[in-house]
């Protein structure tokens, strides 16, 4: 790895670099879309009950988080600061993600809850061991403005290729006589893949020397930092609100499929529909980005994602031209946002460096990576309780009382997240023009021509 900093990076390591994000795109996307049904609908569970799971995985991500940003800021290797948590987190994947398909079939009602409790808790920490440290090398990578959106697009097609293979399976697990057969194959394969993947990038990529060392000592103030920054508490602000109507999406796509378009054949082609633009419209977005500025792009791209789904509301019994047109809508303001927001959040940490002095991309990133999984959590918890409250009934035809309740959820709350997350970043501030000033401010320290 041996960009420059105002450099391209090369495509061989971009390559080595996002290789993971495949895996654990497939994983990650397997148990947002599919996991919840899969719990209530095969293994039996009661949706509140997955509700309160997914909710306690979030409180126990209060620590692990910060830990792990903090840790992995302050961790001082021959091997780096970010690739030794990668590498140790392969191990508590695997188990973690064996056990949430694979409870033991003999288990008890509240021994299934248990072991889903465990098993959930445990892949959503193993995760975090990964995804903090990774996000984090992939923003010191570069310290160019365009070049990180580049490196964080190409993040985002990797996971969303992973994505795209966790429909195939998905979708034979939803046809399949025999799914907890078809569970057990499906997640044997990912966990050794994602584990190969890991493994690839560990021997690829080096990290640069210069950022050893440069983490924050002090805990607390290193988070302190991250909401003393103006321009890192909006982008939290906005970031927070938009994942919460974005995770309720990807909940409620199968339950939507089968109880109210009543096509639960036609599930993946509907997200097929809406990863496939979001994946390949990278490329287009990158230009746009240049010309339009970020700011201005994820604006317009919150704006359009909150139409789209707000449209569905008037999707009913055999709209499938209508609900697949719109996902196409919202897949791609996905791809727009999925490109600049992690490039904003890589912008912010350079503006942290200039009032401390410091280098925190895994704090930054672990506050972020928190916000990303408290939104699924609050809304797999408020998933379970809508639907456990309007009397949802799993493989059965709904009554309208729970029908409308899945569609309002699925659309109207989306709709609300998406706009206001817009409205609230139309007051970001943190432009390329600011950008380019912090920079050169810092690149004449780092020369001795500027003395704070």
């Amino acid at each position: 790895m041996d960009a420059g900093r105002w450099g391209r990076v090369p495509l061989a390591t971009l390559i080595h670099y996002n290789l993971p994000a495949v895996g654990v795109g497939f994983m990650f996307y397997m148990v947002t879309l599919y996991l919840m049904k899969f719990s209530t609908d095969v293994l039996l569970i009661p949706p509140a009950a997955m509700g309160v799971i997914f909710a306690m995985s979030r409180l126990l991500d209060a620590v692990t988080d910060p830990l792990a940003g903090y840790l992995s800021d302050s961790t001082s290797l021959r091997a780096g600061r970010r690739r030794p948590w990668m590498l140790g987190a392969i191990p508590f994947i695997c188990i973690a993600y064996y056990m949430m398909w694979n409870p033991d079939a003999s288990l008890s009602a509240n021994g299934k809850l248990v072991w889903m409790a465990v098993a959930v808790m445990l892949f959503y920490t193993a995760m975090t061991a990964f995804n903090v440290p990774h996000t984090s090398l992939g923003a010191e990578l570069t310290n160019s403005y365009h070049e990180r959106s580049r490196i964080f697009g190409f993040r985002h097609a990797a996971w969303s290729l992973g994505a795209l293979v966790a429909l195939v399976a998905m979708h034979r697990l939803i046809l399949s006589s025999e799914p907890r057969t078809v569970a057990f194959q499906v997640s044997v394969m990912a966990l050794a893949a994602t584990a190969g993947l890991i493994l690839w990038l560990y021997a690829a990529i080096r990290e640069r020397e210069e950022y050893q060392g440069r983490g924050e000592r002090n805990a607390l103030v290193a988070f302190g930092d991250v909401f003393r920054n103006p321009h890192a508490f909006l982008l939290l602000l906005a970031y927070g609100i938009e994942n919460v109507g974005a995770a309720l999406v990807g909940v409620l796509t199968p339950y939507i499929a089968e109880y109210i378009v009543g096509t639960p054949e036609l599930t993946v082609f509907y997200i097929l529909a809406y990863l496939i633009p979001s994946t390949f419209s990278v490329p287009l977005w990158l230009p746009v980005s240049r010309r339009l500025g970020k700011k201005t792009l994820w604006i317009g791209a919150l704006f359009t994602s909150g139409f789209g789904f707000g449209a569905m509301f008037f999707v009913g019994e055999g709209s499938v031209a209508l609900y697949a047109a719109l996902a196409v809508v919202c897949g791609l303001a996905a791809g727009a946002g999925a490109v600049v927001a992690p490039s904003i959040q890589a912008d912010i940490i350079d503006y942290d460096e200039y009032l401390t002095g410091k280098r925190k991309e895994g704090t930054y990133f672990a506050t972020w990576n928190f916000i990303f999984k408290s939104a699924t959590g609050v809304t797999l918890m408020l998933t379970g309780f809508v639907l456990s409250l309007s009397g949802f009934v799993p493989n059965a035809e709904q009554t309208e009382t729970a029908k409308l309740a899945l569609i309002s959820l699925y659309t109207l709350f989306p709709l609300l997240c998406y706009s206001l997350g817009a409205l609230l970043f139309t007051r970001f501030a943190f432009t390329e023009e600011a950008h380019a000033k912090i920079r050169a401010s810092l690149d004449e320290r780092k020369t001795g021509r500027y003395d704070k």
